[in-house]
């Protein structure tokens, strides 16, 4: 134990405190963030400004707007003065605008359809759940509608009692008056049995 003591005391150089040691990572901190060579930016943000160019290409105010300026430029490197004029004229400045604006404006649309095929799927996807929980609860209520109608078969109303109380009555009244059985009164056999008390 003491040469093991001796020899980590060796190995560390003179002076050296747990302020200078070489800093170590720390397991409950962060890294901090590293540096990239290339830019940056917020694919959220690039997806919103994409669909904000893509609506306004598909309006016809950008139409009437291009078609304006088109026939400007045609008119002014026709018409003007030879110096003044910066596109002769089989107008190549022109064409490559022309081209260029059509290639940005190819991938631009492509996102923002990609973008609005996003929200249709998420859109989909939540209407289709919200179906199926209003099939199972329109299950559900079909099924305790069932279970009441059929305990509701089975209970006494009203309209059933009070015919089965006149059926009883009607069959009473017939057996009183018509054929009088013993035993079906009791007032009458009591008054026998108080005189034979006596």
């Amino acid at each position: 134990m003491a040469h093991e003591r001796e020899g980590t005391r060796e190995r560390m150089p003179a002076g050296a405190t747990a302020t200078n040691r070489a800093p170590r990572t720390r397991l409950d901190q962060p890294r901090p963030p590293r540096r990239r060579i290339l830019p940056e930016w917020d694919p959220e943000a690039f997806g919103r400004l994409s669909e904000r160019v893509a609506r306004f290409i598909g309006t016809g105010r950008f139409l009437v707007w291009m078609t304006v300026v088109i026939i400007l430029w045609v008119l002014w490197n026709i018409a003007a003065p030879s110096d003044l004029r910066f596109d002769e004229y089989p107008f190549i400045f022109l064409t490559l605008a022309l081209s260029l604006q059509a290639s940005y404006a190819a991938p631009l649309i492509l996102l923002a359809q990609n973008r609005q095929d996003d929200r249709d799927r998420v859109n989909l996807e939540q209407d289709r759940k919200q179906n199926e929980r209003s099939i199972a609860d329109t299950e559900y209520l079909t099924r305790e509608i069932a279970a009441l109608r059929i305990g509701l078969g089975e209970v006494a109303t009203r309209d059933w009692m009070r015919s089965e109380l006149q059926d009883l009555t009607k069959e009473l009244e017939e057996r009183h008056n018509g054929h009088r059985e013993p035993g079906v009164f009791p007032a009458d056999r009591s008054r026998g049995r108080d005189v034979d008390d006596r």
